[in-house]
């Protein structure tokens, strides 16, 4: 049933071809089950830790400091100091900046990862279900089917999606905070409503994951494992973190880079072949040290208008706006991975 919500109790018991007072019997429960599967949330492996560490570099100003770390890293080697040490300073600077950045942004993808263990956590593991007019009072939540009578009570979490059919205290409160960032409780009613395509509009549902914080009451099942609206959140997750789209943020980045790469190239090598004369100079004692002296001084021009701390300052600013927002409800600290909060941030 797709809006339970706007029909009434009876109507939706006559649906799931099931009464208050006998629920489901087992023929229908394993008809349902071959049809709706098992009330469980998708299992996802997680990314290899190699892996994440190889997307950090997957940004062209990342790309550009390491190109330049690297050729750094080569001309020292031909560096004349009294202390070698001295030499490889600025490549380790630049090396030292991107491992930061790295470990940054691996710590930020594995909290987007753990997102989804936190919203199979949020399940509850039994709950009394009426089945051929006998209460099951533990019954494995995964067991349950659309069309399962359940009885909730303060305290419990709710294991499925549930129309509310009759309550048996005077209210029903629940906290629905882990959907919809709302610190308030609600209060539950078991008529239908006309309109209510928010969650917090739909006063006589109870949702898979939230929290009975008063009352007792029974009620259907009407969406249980992925089409619940805890698993469409799941769905999103996992669409976002497989979505190979550059967020706007990291299309500018890539523009940026794209353009600083080669401004930078055609400086540096402007400056190199402006003083090709100064290779023949004697006091580098010959043509293969004076060209060597000018290459460094043309790449240590290019390092010099490198951001180098431009990548790992955008990751720390991202990540600490992400835990402001958390701090103030404006997003769940499960609710989406990095590139969607990032979009987020892009948006008008």
């Amino acid at each position: 049933m797709s809006q339970p919500y706007k029909a009434s109790a009876e109507d939706v018991l006559k649906e799931y071809g099931v009464s208050l007072d006998q629920g489901l019997s087992e023929a229908q429960v394993l008809e349902l089950r071959k049809k709706y599967g098992t009330n469980e949330l998708e299992h996802e492996e997680k990314t290899p830790l190699w892996q994440l560490v190889l997307e950090q570099f997957d940004d062209k100003l990342v790309q550009i400091l390491l190109g330049a770390a690297l050729l750094s890293f080569v001309l020292a080697f031909f560096e004349e100091v009294d202390h070698w040490v001295e030499a490889f300073v600025e490549p380790a600077v630049i090396l030292l900046i991107l491992i930061i950045n790295a470990i940054v942004g691996v710590w930020q993808e594995s909290n987007a990862e753990n997102a989804l263990e936190a919203l199979k956590k949020m399940q509850s593991l039994h709950t009394p279900c009426l089945r051929d007019g006998v209460w099951q009072d533990e019954l494995p939540t995964e067991e349950l089917v659309p069309g399962d009578i359940v009885k909730i009570s303060v305290g419990d979490r709710a294991p499925a999606d549930v129309r509310l059919c009759k309550l048996l205290t005077a209210t029903l409160r629940s906290d629905e905070g882990a959907l919809t960032g709302e610190s308030e409780t609600v209060l539950k009613t078991t008529d239908s409503i006309s309109s209510g395509e928010k969650i917090s509009d739909q006063k006589n549902m109870v949702f898979a994951g939230t929290t009975i914080s008063g009352g007792k009451a029974i009620g259907v099942v009407t969406s249980t494992g992925m089409t619940t609206e805890i698993g469409k959140i799941q769905s999103a997750v996992t669409e976002a973190s497989e979505d190979a789209e550059k967020t706007p943020l990291n299309q500018k980045l890539d523009e940026f880079g794209d353009l600083l790469t080669q401004v930078i190239t055609g400086i540096c090598v402007l400056v190199w072949i402006m003083n090709f004369n100064q290779f023949f100079d004697p006091v580098f004692g010959g043509v293969f040290k004076g060209c060597i002296y000018y290459l460094k001084i043309a790449v240590a021009l290019g390092v010099a208008a490198i951001p180098e701390g431009l990548p790992a300052v955008i990751t720390l600013c991202l990540a600490l706006g992400t835990k402001k927002m958390v701090k103030r409800n404006a997003i769940r600290h499960w609710s989406f991975p990095t590139p969607r909060r990032e979009t987020s941030r892009n948006s008008p």
